[in-house]
């Protein structure tokens, strides 16, 4: 069963793809992980993106859609992918259905993590002194809030009209969070 989950930054994607990990025995695909992962290496595709993240930009649909096609064409994770983050973008969640038919699979849910601009700040401020992100401060997190609500109100909406796909309230505790998940998946 592969799952997408998605939200503007600090919604909690990544705290419930670890959740489903677990549950599911799933593989969590994080694009801001691997996205981290190109600049710590330093790659020429890593400093193009440490520029866009800094600027609060996001990384460009090509970047992003190269990087996700190994990771859905690997046969060892079919049917267990997490999209965390992913797809951002109409062109994205279009690329992403061309991926998985390629590979034969579906999406099984579509989990929105709906979430204020005020509970997100109040999030990213305590992640910030938590896991020292260089994405997190104040300037960046409105940027990025802002542009992934613009950017991806028309994949709410490609993707709201879906049977399989549920809004949830994503200011709530992350336990609340996770048994709403857990009762659609009736896992």
């Amino acid at each position: 069963m592969n799952i997408i989950l998605f939200g503007p930054p600090g919604a909690g994607k990544g705290t419930q793809a670890k959740h489903l990990v677990k549950k599911i025995n799933g593989f969590q695909i994080s694009t801001g992980e691997m996205l981290r992962l190109e600049i710590q290496k330093n790659t020429e595709i890593g400093k193009k993106i440490i520029n866009d993240m800094n600027d609060g930009k996001f990384v460009t649909d090509e970047i992003v859609n190269k990087l996700i096609k190994n990771v859905i064409l690997d046969s060892k994770k079919k049917d267990k992918l997490i999209f965390d983050g992913y797809p951002r973008s109409l062109s994205q969640a279009k690329n992403l259905d061309s991926f998985l038919k390629e590979s034969n699979q579906k999406i099984g849910y579509i989990f929105f993590l709906n979430v204020n601009k005020s509970t997100i700040i109040e999030r990213i401020e305590k992640r910030k002194s938590i896991e020292k992100r260089s994405d997190d401060n104040l300037d960046t997190i409105l940027k990025r809030y802002d542009t992934y609500m613009e950017t991806t109100k028309p994949v709410l909406n490609y993707y709201s009209k879906n049977s399989n796909f549920y809004e949830i309230d994503g200011a709530h505790k992350i336990e609340e969070i996770t048994a709403k998940i857990d009762a659609f998946l009736n896992v």
